[in-house]
């Protein structure tokens, strides 16, 4: 998502204070949506496929598209566009690009009147509720898409251009992938490579360690970690690959799953109370749970604090606050002890700013391609060197000069190798995961309110009590 604007930095797990203005509007929009229908008749004809247009775009037909104008701006679309109308030249001056904050208010007239766009990045504070899009048949399966040969490389189909995660992401029952991310976001424990110099420590592997090192900061005046105590659902950024880490990621998707017990897996209970023990021994950054994201951002760039749970944004999103010599980067979580199940490395890293072709769209072969063209080498390095993001082409960041946090979050990525983890908790259940687990038990308990097994029992409850409601759609891992 585009995450420099107040308005537009969040995405579905980036979001707080947008979080309970989604559901009811998006499921409203939707629920009009679903009379619209997907005539047809109204569609463009497809055009002759070749090596040159596997999709078979017709190669004269009008392209209609929509992006989110965050803070990835819309000028890296446009570029894509200019590619689109350059490989079409019978398209120029007939591929419309639209701009806006309020996809919700601008696309809902056009979704209930079954005309809506070829391309929408669904994005920002408005963004439709991907779940009830999905359950309402309102989107176009992306496969055909995935299975076309990649822009730059005809020997190899988009699908095997991408990168870990982001196939798996667009899925919400079975094989169909409606959602295509296109940027991509490295989750982890963020840090200063120059405050961690002047303490004479590196990185600690090991949660003991980790204590050694917030125990030797502690005696020189500096907390371990902080973190958004007003969005205490960053804690999992970092929390949740540590569960998997420990136990598996069997562990987590058995929690996605809502199945019975979950919460209350050997794993979770010891990633809680070494979490809980920063707490317990101080190494808090004192008034932590009343601070923003940008407050906690701030006390982390000013050393107050050596390390925060974060997304691969906060580069730009605190750069006006971060010093010249901060040399920021990011870990996957320290290990628990030697009967961990997955190697030191397991990060949290998924795609973000989502990208739908509607079922209803006129063209819908040609909002694919342009998705094509924007996964190409040319786009996706456009697209990096504009916004300082990761994007999901696997190896779109070849040949760039990235500032130090994305070239290590790139790098971090690269030791993760296949151990990649991605809890869907955050995009099918949003309540769930945000005021519930987050706010509700685990803010709770990194605040000393609640100890580690009364966070147990409490999370536990929240999903049981989401797996029971009928009225929440429900989706598993395949």
């Amino acid at each position: 998502m585009g995450f420099t604007s107040d308005v537009g930095r969040r995405d579905l797990i980036k979001r707080s204070a947008a979080l309970g203005l989604i559901t009811v509007p998006a499921m409203s929009v939707l629920s009009a949506c679903a009379s619209g229908g997907d005539d047809d008749t109204k569609k463009v004809d497809k055009g002759k496929k070749s090596a040159k247009n596997p999709l078979a775009v017709n190669e004269s037909a009008a392209l209609d598209v929509v992006i989110f104008d965050g803070g990835f701006g819309q000028q890296y679309a446009k570029d894509a566009e200019a590619e689109y109308a350059a490989a079409f030249p019978k398209t120029k001056g007939k591929v419309k690009h639209a701009a806006t904050q309020k996809i919700q208010t601008v696309l809902q007239p056009r979704f209930n009147g079954g005309t809506p766009p070829d391309l929408v990045d669904n994005s920002g504070a408005e963004q439709m509720d991907m779940g009830t899009l999905v359950g309402k048949n309102q989107l176009t399966d992306l496969t055909p898409l995935l299975d076309a040969p990649s822009l730059d490389d005809p020997n190899k189909t988009v699908r095997e251009t991408l990168r870990p995660g982001v196939v798996e992401m667009g899925q919400f029952d079975g094989k169909p992938v409606w959602i295509l991310y296109y940027a991509y976001t490295v989750y982890g424990v963020w840090y200063s490579k120059t405050n961690l110099a002047k303490l004479d420590v590196e990185y600690p592997e090991t949660w003991d360690d980790m204590l050694k090192v917030c125990e030797k900061a502690k005696k020189k005046g500096i907390a371990g970690w902080t973190y958004p105590g007003k969005f205490p659902y960053y804690l999992p950024f970092s929390l949740y690959p540590f569960i998997a880490k420990i136990g598996g990621r069997e562990v987590l998707d058995a929690i996605d799953n809502l199945e019975p017990n979950a919460w209350k897996h050997p794993a979770v209970k010891a990633a809680f109370e070494a979490y809980y023990e920063l707490y317990r021994k101080g190494y808090i950054l004192k008034g932590t749970p009343g601070l923003t994201h940008i407050e906690s951002q701030t006390a982390w760039n000013q050393g107050k604090a050596l390390f925060i749970p974060n997304g691969s944004w906060v580069e730009n999103e605190a750069k006006k606050t971060t010093p010249d010599d901060f040399r920021m980067a990011v870990s996957a979580p320290s290990g628990l002890d030697k009967s961990d199940k997955m190697p030191f490395g397991t990060l949290w890293a998924s795609g973000g700013e989502p990208f739908i072709v509607p079922k209803a769209a006129k063209n819908p072969e040609g909002g694919m391609e342009l998705l094509r063209i924007m996964l190409g080498e040319k786009s996706t390095k456009n697209f990096i060197k504009q916004v300082s993001s990761l994007s999901s082409l696997n190896g779109g960041t070849d040949g760039l000069d990235l500032p130090p946090g994305l070239a290590s979050a790139q790098q971090a990525l690269t030791k993760a190798g296949k151990n990649v983890v991605n809890p869907r908790l955050q995009d099918w259940y949003v309540t769930l995961q945000k005021q519930q687990i987050g706010v509700g038990a685990l803010g709770e308990m990194m605040a000393g309110r609640m100890t580690p097994a009364e966070t147990v029992k409490k999370c536990q409850k929240f999903a049981d009590d989401t797996a029971k409601d009928d009225a929440v759609k429900k989706y598993k891992h395949v």
